[in-house]
């Protein structure tokens, strides 16, 4: 009798350590409508007119107002492993100076390009030192316990 409820417990406790280590899957972004965007034509539409149809841009360039981008991205995680990119979309659109609709790209998953902006280290011309220089490297080299302050110094 110990043993089958031994068994019943672990066999339990396994489904329930299971079922929590379920994939976790996230949206994030909006696309707006493609028949909207299929709308949207080269140096006849303004600013306003894509507000209107597709409404504010998830996202703008920081220093250019001329780049707009509508992006989504579906993501799964599993348990506490890192997050997999599964499906991302982004529409760009390009204004120019007088606010037209120059350009319009369409870019996914398959586009994205990973960028490792630390990939080398940065060369210092300092010292090496070992665990005993740096505990004995200051001795010596500061003034005798009677060179102290003095008063009105």
């Amino acid at each position: 009798m110990k043993k089958t409820l031994t068994k019943f417990i672990f066999a339990s406790l396994l489904v329930t350590f299971l079922t929590g280590c379920s994939t976790i899957k996230a949206y994030h972004g909006y696309i707006p409508d493609p028949e909207k965007v299929d709308a949207i034509r080269a140096d006849i539409d303004t600013k306003q007119s894509v507000v209107a149809m597709l409404g504010d841009p998830t996202m703008k360039a920081t220093f250019d107002d001329n780049n707009w981008y509508y992006y989504n991205k579906r993501t799964e995680r599993w348990a506490f492993f890192k997050e997999k990119v599964v499906e991302m979309n982004i529409l760009a659109i390009t204004f120019d100076d007088e606010d037209y609709v120059s350009d319009i790209k369409h870019y996914t998953v398959a586009d994205n390009k990973v960028i490792d902006p630390v990939s080398k280290k940065t060369i210092t011309h300092g010292r090496d030192v070992n665990f005993f220089a740096e505990l004995f490297g200051n001795i010596g080299r500061f003034g005798s316990a009677t060179g102290g302050p003095q008063a009105g110094n």
